[in-house]
């Protein structure tokens, strides 16, 4: 297929120059040219070893050559024109970067992988998603679940390929590397797929970097995209589904978005807005007047759904202790955690400076 692209590029400009022009593959072979006949031959006079390493060019006695661009940093293909004199160093250098820039819009328009990272990346306009997507032959409103895998401890370069091994469906599922931490799995799901089969798959995400390479990751899961254009969106909220459980959810290496509830609305908030708020709960003395034994207290009150006596059973303590704790909470902060209403604003205050206080702390 390049050597097409090439071509429709020589058609274009020969008409322009009166010399020879075409591309050679790495082994010397002519794979587009103006002059037809030559096309299959291979050009004796290009070595690959003799090019400068600074210009990326050869002049031999009869030819002049330019390396083209290769995304893989290995020798691909090389532009040439007739002629060893400075107009065809001019020419070659010319058509070498019209030869670039084809075989890069070639490859962007039809590489599916590329059009489903430009997606995620907020780099396709909406409108243009329908036209892209007819041109790769999608099916736009297939279900879709984005995956966002973030590499903690012992990251490797060769996780993305393993990925790829997971996910070896190329025309329906996409690994794409974000960056040295990050790799992006979008997944085509099967009809009303269950959140347990969606976990599974992550856990599995999770063991296979662990038991190849010893990595250690957490996994932010979207919620299903019905359409190609909700794929930003659904990536988006990959990322705050680590973001937010980092805070809340510290103990848990998958986590779900819809799964986050009032922390993803905490974490939205603007930092002068939670301080508002915390001074406005504890007026009377500020939440750090709470000693560690209260806060364990109140957090298994929370965890017995404000139970007095399976929260005392918990502790191992009298009802009575536990009535006595709860009336010296009520007595510092002004909330009876016995009262429904209290136990809601209490609860969220706790929240609220818990996502403050890992603003000073660090990220996965």
């Amino acid at each position: 297929m390049p050597s097409r692209i090439f071509q429709n590029v020589i058609i274009q400009m020969k008409d322009s120059i009166d010399r020879t022009i075409g591309v050679i593959d790495d082994q010397g072979y002519v794979v587009a040219s103006s002059e037809l006949a030559s096309i299959g031959s291979r050009l004796e006079d290009f070595r690959f070893s003799q090019m400068n390493p600074d210009t990326h060019d050869l002049v031999t006695a009869g030819r002049t050559f330019v390396l083209l661009s290769s995304e893989n940093g290995q020798l691909g293909y090389s532009a040439f024109v007739e002629g060893a004199d400075a107009v065809a160093k001019t020419v070659c250098a010319i058509a070498a970067v019209a030869f670039d820039e084809a075989l890069a819009n070639y490859e962007e328009k039809h590489n599916r992988a590329a059009f489903i990272k430009s997606i995620i990346s907020d780099n396709i306009l909406p409108g243009d998603v329908y036209v892209r997507a007819k041109e790769l032959h999608f099916i736009t409103d297939e279900p879709r679940c984005v995956f966002l895998v973030r590499q903690t401890e012992n990251m490797d370069v060769g996780a993305a390929e393993l990925m790829g091994k997971l996910f070896p469906d190329r025309q329906q599922d996409f690994v794409l590397n974000i960056n040295e931490s990050d790799i992006v799995i979008v997944k085509t799901l099967l009809p009303d797929m269950a959140k347990e089969e969606i976990h599974a798959i992550a856990a599995g995400i999770e063991k296979a970097l662990f038991d190849e390479f010893g990595i250690r990751c957490v996994i932010g899961i979207s919620t299903e995209a019905r359409h190609l254009r909700e794929l930003a969106d659904r990536y988006k909220e990959a990322q705050v589904a680590i973001d937010v459980g980092r805070v809340f959810e510290s103990d848990k290496t998958i986590i779900h978005y819809e799964s986050l509830g009032l922390g993803r609305i905490i974490y939205q908030l603007p930092t002068t807005l939670c301080e508002m708020f915390l001074n406005e709960v504890f007026k009377k003395n500020p939440i750090e007047t709470l000693d560690e034994d209260t806060l364990e207290t109140i957090n298994r009150f929370f965890e017995n759904n404000l139970n007095v006596s399976e929260t005392s059973r918990k502790l191992y303590v009298h009802r009575n202790t536990l009535v006595y704790r709860l009336e010296k909470i009520k007595k510092i902060t002004g909330l009876d955690l016995r009262e429904f209403d209290h136990a809601i604003v209490f609860k969220v205050a706790m929240m609220v400076k818990q996502y403050l206080d890992s603003l000073n702390g660090t990220r996965y």
